[in-house]
């Protein structure tokens, strides 16, 4: 029997670790006979959301058509696993409205800018740095943190083993999901 499903909002800079623990999450819970599916920004970008630039009205159509999918989603029974940047809270906020409250979970992806940019397996702030890209989130354009998110995984401290045991056990302290 499926146990109640979940929006699962991860937001955060590049490289702070959301698709990494959005992968191993879906792995633990398919393994435990949960339907869950992972929407990632970077997949959408390349084909949904391939028609979007970044300019802060294609950022906030960006999320408003993932939201449309989690809905989607959700509605067949599916926990939804979102992993993009999400700048503005004002967007994340009506992804959330969209849902029963106690089935959207904000989980802030946290990592100092320094070592996602260490991270960055894409190149993408040394782009940045060169000038050859502009209108990048945490450096020349705005990312808002989560003001009271339900989770805050600190990357830089944590394995990715570690945030998704914290993920695992917040659902189950909600006594909906048998984990």
């Amino acid at each position: 029997m499926q146990s109640k499903n979940y929006i699962l909002w991860m937001t955060g800079l590049s490289g702070a670790g959301k698709s990494t623990i959005a992968k191993k999450l879906l792995e633990f819970l398919k393994n435990n006979n949960h339907n869950a599916y992972v929407l990632d920004g970077d997949v959408l970008r390349k084909g949904l959301n391939s028609d979007l630039g970044f300019s802060d009205n294609d950022r906030k159509e960006n999320v408003r058509r993932t939201g449309e999918v989690a809905k989607i989603l959700y509605s067949a029974n599916v926990t939804v696993i979102g992993a993009l940047i999400s700048p503005f809270r004002v967007d994340r906020e009506k992804i959330r409205q969209l849902f029963p409250a106690d089935c959207f979970v904000e989980i802030f992806v946290d990592c100092p800018l320094p070592v996602c940019e260490q991270r960055d397996v894409k190149g993408l702030y040394a782009k940045v740095r060169k000038g050859e890209i502009s209108s990048f989130t945490g450096i020349d354009s705005t990312y808002e943190k989560p003001l009271h998110p339900e989770l805050h995984l600190q990357t830089d401290e944590m394995t990715v083993d570690e945030c998704v045991l914290e993920i695992t056990e917040y659902l189950k302290k909600l006594n909906t999901a048998a984990l």
